[in-house]
């Protein structure tokens, strides 16, 4: 087991694993297995472009990571404080030049509807969106520091449901915002899925009014605790699947094939934790694996990337590969805020 004495800058690690990740999985993205081995060459060497850029995953993190800087600067995080600059950093990514990286539908559909000001933000979440788009920006909430369970889960939940309102969206951001935390309190990978399937049964009708309010009634459920628990029970689903997987561990096979293509969040979120318990103490092989898959190889290896960081802190990138990647400023910075 890793220590959090000897491991350091995990939250540094993270945000660049994250963004190496995307930055390797972007250009296999929408291809199979065989056309990216026969693009990449074998997939345990598969190199970082020499232009490493980053899909909207990365930039939608940053935008996070700016909003939950800029909340946490006023005072204690609760929903008030972070809604307004959430909402502000997803319409600006939403107006930038940059956004051109193929972005999802669901977060172009709602943040242009997030643009109108006198619009309630629970009438622009998609609610029936469990894409991937959700969680494969909330490892943020997983790196700082000093959150209570009750402000990690409800700030990631809010932040999946400006865009994606779907219940397993919000059950599988708050579970990848927990994996994060519990590899960066140095939690034996061994144990990881053993511990999420604990916190989502013990979440499973928790309904965080407080962050969400009456987003529940936007659904066709009876309940705000029968709307949850259908996310739950998806994301409770898929990590029994991982779970099996696991027994018989096959490397060199498509991680899609026993996980699900990722497109979708509870799918995602396991294929990515599949990458990174095959190879927990070999980061890049992690990113590698995650970016030779036949489904959303982008947002899987992003995930990937921000498990293995956690993990293993920021030495675990070379610097021929950390030194390169877009946007390299900003996630160092925001990573050195949340290591003190």
């Amino acid at each position: 087991m890793t220590t959090t004495t000897t491991v350091r800058k995990r939250a540094t690690g993270s945000l660049l694993g994250l963004a190496l990740g995307d930055a390797l999985g972007f250009p296999t993205e929408f291809n199979d297995v065989p056309s990216i081995l026969a693009k990449c060459g074998p997939w345990r060497e598969m190199d970082l472009p020499e232009r490493a850029f980053v899909s909207d995953d990365t930039q939608m993190t940053l935008a996070l990571g700016r909003a939950l800087r800029t909340a946490m600067d006023r005072g204690l995080l609760v929903p008030t404080s972070l809604l307004r600059p959430l909402r502000e950093e997803f319409v600006d990514w939403y107006r930038s030049p940059d956004n051109n990286r193929a972005p999802g539908r669901t977060c172009m559909t709602a943040c242009d509807l997030l643009e109108d000001e006198r619009r309630l933000w629970q009438d622009a979440a998609q609610i029936g969106s469990k894409g991937c788009g959700a969680n494969m920006r909330v490892a943020p909430i997983g790196l700082v520091p000093g959150l209570s369970d009750e402000q990690r889960a409800g700030a990631a939940q809010l932040q999946s449901a400006l865009t994606h309102g779907h219940p397993t969206a919000l059950a599988a951001s708050d579970l990848t915002a927990h994996a994060v935390r519990l590899l960066v309190q140095g939690a034996d990978p061994a144990a990881l899925v053993g511990l999420l399937r604990s916190y989502a049964l013990d979440n499973r009708s928790r309904y965080h009014e407080r962050w969400l309010g009456d987003l529940w009634t936007r659904s066709q459920d009876p309940s705000a605790e029968h709307f949850i628990a259908r996310g739950w029970d998806e994301c409770l689903a898929v990590l029994g699947r991982l779970q099996e997987t696991l027994r018989h561990p096959s490397p060199e096979t498509d991680p899609c094939l026993a996980a699900g293509q990722g497109w979708i969040a509870e799918e995602a979120l396991a294929a990515g934790l599949l990458c990174f318990l095959l190879f927990p103490d070999e980061p890049l092989t992690v990113l590698r694996r995650a970016a030779c898959s036949s489904g959303d190889s982008d947002s899987i290896a992003c995930l990937a990337g921000a498990f293995a960081g956690a993990y293993a802190g920021a030495d675990a990138w070379p610097s021929e590969w950390a030194d390169r990647i877009e946007y390299q400023g900003e996630l160092v910075t925001l990573g050195a805020l949340w290591d003190q």
